[in-house]
């Protein structure tokens, strides 16, 4: 008798992430790919991790290659609880647990919090990691209108409260993923006022706090409302998204919930690896390194905000980031972004398509760009090829208008 897998009803919600598929094509030789959100190799401490895997092996060999406590190592996360002080946050060591990335992070909240038909609800646009990580969960989107600075409180106001009521709303206040917006201190304390009133908690995810240019984000969330927020916080864009290192800090009614999805998805995040971690940021590393980011990743920023000024047709809108790693650009009435790319690759550059990013109503003339992993030199190069493919799309429009 054949074998017939049946899969579950969530298999069918899957979908491959656009970005990761993009990768795959990037990786052919002369593109200049804007597309992936990787942080630059060349910020990667290598020194220093050299030193600390030695160190680590040296003193706690038994220990870092055992397994480890599903809550994380003990260390880092005193170290993550006394790191956030400086968002405003007054946290325990007991509040916080180690994830596999942020990524993880996202999928135990899906796990946890979400239910079929149950509203969440996330800004437009948002992180596409976060719709794959929920959908498989069947939650109703609910998305919110949204502008420069993020959501809007009256839309936070609005979301559906009869049964079963919206789980909570998902916001990235810190340098966006994909926009690069960032809400104000206003803004923020207004949206935690509108969330607090209509009782949607939030799920705070900062993965770009610390790429500020000129100054820094405002005060966390998370410090306005501790009871009603979860906050995700991530090593992957000040030392190596190699570790895949992340951490969850989760009000005590949920912890218990959160821990037991982790133990179940993976035991726990490699001991070796956080034991490396902690061993490179323990004393103070990242006060001196972290600076260096924000300064290579500040010309960056400057040289692709002059060569979009340079190279793009009139009709693109975009804002320059205050910090954080993309471009969100839109481009003219009549071009759509995802049809564009096969030509934008054939021509040497790549981008991702803006539609992703969106739960409902996708944007078919928004596009994001990343700025850190190419050197200023290529940024000009890249934008000048995507600005020529811009201007020869919307010749043929321009032939055909009355």
């Amino acid at each position: 008798m054949t074998t017939v897998w049946t899969q579950a009803r969530r298999a069918a919600r899957m979908n491959p992430s656009i970005i990761r598929e993009i990768l795959k094509v990037t990786e052919k030789p002369g593109i200049l790919s804007m597309a992936g959100g990787l942080p630059s190799a060349d910020t990667f401490p290598v020194d220093a991790i050299k030193a600390a895997c030695d160190r680590v092996l040296t003193n706690t060999p038994r220990e870092a290659l055992q397994y480890a406590s599903s809550e994380g190592y003990a260390p880092l996360r005193e170290w993550v609880a006394a790191r956030v002080a400086s968002l405003g946050m007054k946290v325990s060591p007991d509040q916080v647990l180690v994830t596999s990335g942020s990524q993880q992070g996202l999928d135990l909240v899906g796990k946890i919090l979400c239910d079929a038909g149950a509203p969440v609800a996330v800004e437009t646009p948002t992180y596409l990691g976060a719709l794959q990580a929920f959908t498989p969960f069947e939650p109703l989107f609910a998305s919110l209108a949204s502008d420069e600075q993020g959501p809007r409180p009256e839309a936070i106001a609005a979301l559906p409260h009869d049964a079963p009521g919206t789980r909570f709303s998902y916001l990235l206040p810190n340098y966006q993923n994909p926009t690069g917006r960032v809400m104000g201190a206003q803004r923020r304390a207004e949206v935690v006022e509108a969330s607090r009133r209509a009782g949607v908690p939030i799920v705070e995810d900062n993965p770009y706090g610390d790429l500020w240019f000129d100054e820094p984000p405002p005060a966390s969330m998370s410090s306005l409302w501790p009871e009603g927020s979860l906050y995700m916080g991530s090593f992957s864009k000040v030392l190596t998204p190699g570790f895949r290192l992340g951490y969850v800090i989760a009000p005590s009614e949920l912890y218990p919930k959160l821990l037991q999805a982790k133990q179940a998805a993976d035991l726990h995040t490699p001991g070796f690896n956080q034991r490396v971690v902690h061993e490179v940021v323990k004393d103070g590393f990242l006060d001196s390194h972290v600076p260096s980011i924000r300064a290579r990743y500040k010309a960056n920023r400057d040289a692709m905000a002059d060569a979009l000024r340079k190279h793009l047709p009139a009709g693109c809108e975009w804002q320059s980031p205050q910090g954080g790693m993309f471009f969100w650009i839109r481009l003219p009435a009549g071009l759509d972004a995802m049809a564009l790319l096969p030509r934008a690759v054939d021509a040497g550059v790549a981008y991702v398509p803006g539609a992703a990013f969106y739960a409902h109503q996708p944007d078919p003339r928004a596009l994001r760009l990343s700025f850190v992993t190419l050197t200023p030199d290529l940024i000009h190069e890249g934008v000048e090829k995507l600005g020529r493919l811009l201007h020869e799309a919307l010749e043929p429009a321009m032939e055909h208008a009355p």
